[in-house]
Parts: structure tokens; sequence; C-alpha cells
């Protein structure tokens, strides 16, 4: 801000001297009360005033944005980056920005693991829904668990897709259809299976996180804590107890009481 004298500022009291002229004269303001209402001209810079001349301030209107914030925002001039440039292909991706090509590999291999998980489960329900076993709490929990883990990928096709990247499906390994065993018996022995395939599957998540980190992804790596890496040790937690309940009753009349839990949780009290 830049202050300079201009003539049209003088205020006349009712005797026709300026305000400042009045305000020295007047002998109920003292000259330190006066000098400490006005600073003196030396501390403004203000010029010094001519006799018969009234004197005032103004405010230039000369302030530069720049020197006030040291940034200056020009969005038609940085839209012209390269990096910025608008695809013009059909086949290209529009949204597409910083997204690697390792990234968008990492993802699609990550659908196939929960996929692959998903399909196993999806075994484990029909060997314990038969009617020669007929364990409906196992049946139902590992249907919700292969449930689960299709939702798993189909939310990371959804997030290949909104990155701009292309969702490519890779084969599926048949799963085995008999989980018999002579010497733990098939509830635990599928429980232990299901506990592997989850740490199995928290691996997976946790390269997943390095590929984004070692690509400096942060949305992508926001995306995989905020989704899976809490709910997946969650999970790890609550299978873990199970094959210890498991472990406890062995394989006799403790099974069926084991599964009439998981048939019944969540039911309302």
């Amino acid at each position: 801000m830049f202050l300079r004298s201009v003539s049209s500022f003088s205020v006349p009291t009712k005797h026709g001297d300026n305000l400042i002229s009045s305000l020295r004269g007047s002998p109920a303001l003292s000259s330190s009360s006066v000098g400490s209402a006005f600073p003196s001209s030396s501390a403004l810079g203000f010029p010094q005033r001519k006799p018969g001349r009234a004197f005032g301030v103004s405010a230039s209107l000369e302030t530069n944005n720049f020197a006030l914030t040291g940034v200056v925002f020009q969005p038609f001039e940085e839209v012209k980056k390269k990096e910025l440039d608008i695809p013009v292909a059909p086949q290209v991706s529009l949204a597409r920005q910083k997204y690697t090509d390792e990234c968008e590999a990492a993802i699609n291999e990550q659908i196939n693991v929960e996929y692959n998980v998903s399909y196993v489960y999806h075994s484990l329900y029909g060997y314990f829904d038969r009617d020669n076993i007929a364990l409906k709490g196992l049946a139902k929990f590992f249907k919700e668990a292969s449930e689960e883990e299709r939702e798993h990928a189909e939310k990371l096709m959804e997030y290949q897709n909104i990155r701009g990247g292309r969702v490519k499906l890779h084969s599926i390994l048949m799963p085995p259809s008999e989980f018999e065993h002579a010497e733990k018996g098939d509830a635990l022995y599928a429980m232990e299976l299901a506990l592997s395939l989850e740490k199995l599957t928290n691996e997976k998540l946790l390269s997943l996180h390095h590929v984004a980190e070692q690509n400096h992804d942060a949305q992508m790596s926001e995306f995989i804590e905020r989704e899976f890496l809490s709910e997946q040790v969650e999970a790890i937690k609550k299978i873990s107890e199970y094959v210890a309940q498991l472990r406890i009753v062995g394989k006799g009349h403790g099974v069926w009481h084991f599964d009439q839990m998981l048939l019944h949780e969540g039911d309302a009290a």
C-alpha cells in the first residue's frame, strides 16, 4: 500500500480550518494525545504539508497479489501441460491419471486371488450342505464367505474402471470337492484351510499395497487400507478362534454344537 497526499480529503470544521488544525488547537487534547491518535508524518512517510493546503491520505490500488501471497494460480496456462492433455482416441481412458501399468496389473492379479478364494469357499459350502454331511451352520458360514470374497473382487473391478484401467480376468483353478480328514475331521480341516486362505489373501493385499507405494500412488494405497486391510485382520482373528474351538471339541458331538452356533449366529435374541 502506498500513501500519498491528496487535496480532496480535507474535512473543514465550523471555523473553516481543516480537521487536524482544529484538533491541534483544541484545549481538550494535549500534544501527546494527538500524537497517539495520529502518528507522525515521518512514521507514515507523509510528505511535508505546505501552508494553506489541506492534507489527507489515500490508498493506492497498485497492490500486486503476487507480492502478498507469493503464488499466482494461472489455470489457463497450467492446463496446457502435456500430462493434462485429454486423449481423443476412443480406446483410451479419459479418466486415467498417474495410474501406472504395474498398478493396473496388480489390481487384476488381486481380482483373481479373490475369485479363487471365493471358489474354494463355494466348494466347501456345497460339501457341508450335502444330505449325508448336513452341517448347515458350516454350510451357511462358507456360503457367506464365498459371497464376501466375490464382493471383494467386484469392488476391485469397480476401482480398476474408476482409475481408467482395464479389467482382465484370469483363469480360476478347480477346487477340491472332498474335505474329509481322518485325523482332524472335516470341520476342523475346513476351518484350518479357511484360515490359511485368509492369511494368504492378506499377504497378497500387503503386496498390492507395496506396489502402490512403490509407484507413489497415494490414492490406491488409501483405497486398499480403507476397504481391505482392517477387515482382513479381523477375519483372521475370527477364524482363528473357530479353529481353537474346534480343536477343543474334537470330532464328536461337539462339532454339532459348534455347527448350531454358526447356524444361529446373528439371529435376533
